[in-house]
């Protein structure tokens, strides 16, 4: 196989399209055409969908842009290290984070990891979908409650639950009794909200949505305020429960929350991929909510 061909696929692939990746390149657009088209008739498979506009990868061209994106870099990281005379992290480390980990920890983390490794350059993007790895170009992402995928691997790092809570001041229902709650997104249609309290037995409390808000954050701003009660993670309130200035009636039934980090190989993991993983693991060395709400605080 021509190296040098699927090369050029990669960084085609990577850019979305021949005009993109010579112009990000400086290198001819039709040199990279033609050698692509070659190493196509070379595997006897079409590995790209040429449109007027836009480039699309053929479902044998994401495999392979999958395996040989991984092996290039690869290759390139370890040449790099061997001219280096180690293995020192270096270059662009892309993860994708949700909003909540991002809001509360990742800048923190993003900032102690930046002063270690100052040669790797860390891009953080927020947001609550889901992010496909190869074709947005990820080196690693933060997902809560991760669907199973074949493609990535990973382990889970923090583990959390949510908590029914309410301002300081409510009084905890009557039997019967509709308490008025804050939820995330749009108004929750449920009616009630089932938990356990403190001795292990299962209740529930009849509930009416009174503000719905897009940010967790802003859920428990509006809980401090006396608007209502709220599920929320423990790790977020579990401050305000201590000081007293929000109540916890009790655990959501079937609430745990696991924070995964995830990379497309284990064989080919990168310095960079690894030193943030070690990052994570000193951060939070339990995994345990406590650990999360105390670097969130500052106790660590």
């Amino acid at each position: 196989m021509d190296l040098l061909g699927l090369a050029d696929f990669v960084l085609v692939a990577r850019h979305g399209g021949f005009g993109k990746a010579a112009r990000a390149t400086g290198r001819p657009k039709a040199t990279l055409s033609r050698r692509v088209a070659e190493l196509e008739a070379s595997l006897g498979l079409r590995l790209v969908e040429r449109g007027a506009r836009m480039l699309k990868l053929t479902e044998e061209g994401r495999a392979l842009h999958q395996r040989a994106g991984a092996l290039l870099t690869e290759l390139d990281e370890t040449a790099s290290a061997i001219a280096a005379g180690g293995d020192k992290p270096r270059g662009r480390l892309r993860i994708s984070a949700p909003m909540l980990f991002s809001q509360t920890a990742m800048g923190k983390l993003a900032a102690s990891f930046a002063l270690k490794f100052p040669e790797v350059r860390l891009e953080v993007t927020t947001e609550d979908r889901v992010v496909d790895m190869i074709e947005e170009g990820y080196d690693l992402v933060i997902r809560v409650n991760p669907d199973p995928d074949n493609s990535l691997v990973g382990r889970v790092f923090l583990r959390d639950r949510l908590v029914v809570v309410a301002p300081a001041g409510m009084e905890y229902p009557k039997v019967g009794a509709i308490v008025p709650v804050v939820v995330r997104g749009p108004a929750d249609p449920t009616d009630a909200w089932a938990m356990t309290v403190g001795t292990g037995s299962g209740t529930s409390i009849n509930v009416e949505t009174v503000l719905s808000l897009s940010s967790l954050l802003n859920v428990r701003d509006a809980v401090r305020m006396g608007v209502g009660a709220a599920r929320l993670p423990i790790s977020l309130v579990s401050a305000d429960i201590t000081s007293g200035r929000v109540a916890a009636w009790g655990d959501v039934d079937g609430s745990e929350i696991r924070l995964w980090a995830l990379y497309p190989s284990r064989r080919l993991l990168s310095a960079r991929v690894s030193a943030f993983l070690d990052h994570l693991k000193t951060a939070f060395p339990n995994g345990l909510p406590d650990e999360l709400s105390a670097y969130v605080h500052g106790d660590n």
